[in-house]
């Protein structure tokens, strides 16, 4: 979180300055990709490029404080990976061969790297065998720090399906780490 300086680095973003656009992005785009990596697991890095085009071209006229700007950001995402997976349900690919993640040819991502060093990966993928809206609800509230009025909004239900949502999902991911004999 960016915290008081938040409306003047968004001025500034605004008003075309890249030094305070790259703050924005700074900020927010490893809780982004976090998310994501859950909502649209084989398209994480599209979806957030695709989601900060849509931020730079709507930026100009959004308004609000840090808190309406984390909405904003994490709901402009949430339809964009709805966008994809209809996208792929219409037109799915046929791969030609299946390659294991740990052999694709990559350059090490400074976001990737931090995000493994704090175990976030076994996270993930702990959460992502949640069932979706749990899931979904447990990464709006906990990795992008949104409120539930904020997170009702982006999901379309209402704040106490939310705060259900997360509390069953929550008390699930207790069950998988106490059989995994891991102490939360």
């Amino acid at each position: 979180m960016i915290g008081e300086d938040f409306l003047g680095v968004l001025a500034a973003a605004q008003n075309g300055s890249e030094d305070a656009f790259a703050m924005l992005w700074r900020d927010a785009h490893p809780a982004l990709l976090r998310y994501l990596r859950v909502a649209a697991p084989d398209t994480a890095e599209d979806v957030a490029g695709e989601t900060w085009v849509q931020v730079v071209r709507g930026l100009a006229g959004f308004r609000g404080d840090e808190r309406a700007w984390r909405g904003w950001l994490f709901t402009i995402a949430r339809r964009r990976a709805l966008d994809e997976r209809r996208r792929r349900t219409r037109h799915p690919v046929a791969q030609l061969m299946e390659l294991p993640r740990d052999l694709e040819p990559r350059t090490p991502d400074a976001a990737g790297e931090a995000i493994e060093n704090l175990a976030t990966e076994a996270t993930l993928a702990t959460v992502a065998t949640l069932p979706p809206h749990q899931a979904e609800v447990i990464l709006l509230r906990v990795v992008a720090g949104l409120d539930t009025e904020t997170v009702a909004r982006i999901v379309g239900r209402s704040p106490g399906a939310v705060r259900v949502a997360a509390h069953r999902g929550l008390r699930r991911l207790s069950q998988i780490l106490t059989m995994t004999d891991v102490t939360p």
